[in-house]
């Protein structure tokens, strides 16, 4: 949100009236920025892992829950995934460790990873404080490849009202 908020920002009323005032700068004026939906899907396992696939389901990006995040408590190194490795479904790509316990992250689905979260080596606690967030400075895990066996995958996942259910669920277990 915070970047849709900065392409937001009014501009000052003498540069508007500069702009509108020729015939072509109305055309410029009429679409000051530009926004692009990206109908990500949100898919989560019972491991608490998340991908957001993009509309066109070739790529996507893999982090851990908020639910897990508060489960480990203060994030204290963050073992992140080969990148150009494929892994399958339930493949272990990487660890957590906190300061009460550890845990594998597992790949939600089958895909090849392209990309990891090199700020989670210098900064394990973003996890903790953004563990949803796959902007830049976002608790991410990796950006992923996906063909069609991870799109097959994904059906498999709990969508975001099925997980919240899940997670309801074992914290009354607890």
């Amino acid at each position: 949100m915070a970047s849709i908020a900065r392409c937001l920002r009014v501009t000052r009323p003498s540069g508007l009236s500069a702009l509108v005032k020729s015939p072509v700068s109305r055309v410029c004026a009429a679409r000051a920025f530009s926004a692009t939906a990206t109908n990500a899907v949100r898919k989560y396992t019972k491991e608490h892992e998340w991908i957001d696939l993009s509309a066109d389901l070739k790529t996507g990006v893999i982090g851990i829950s908020e639910y897990a995040a508060k489960a480990l408590g203060d994030v204290v190194f963050v073992e992140l995934p080969e990148e150009g490795k494929r892994v399958q479904a339930g493949d272990a790509i990487g660890a957590v460790e906190s300061v009460k316990s550890a845990a594998d992250i597992n790949a939600p689905i089958s895909c090849k990873i392209t990309q990891v979260n090199l700020l989670l080596e210098d900064k394990p606690g973003t996890i903790n404080q953004v563990p949803e967030d796959d902007s830049h400075g976002g608790g991410w895990i990796a950006k992923v490849q996906v063909d069609e066996v991870g799109v097959k995958d994904l059906e498999k996942l709990m969508d975001d009202q099925a997980y919240k259910e899940f997670t309801a669920g074992e914290a009354e277990e607890h």
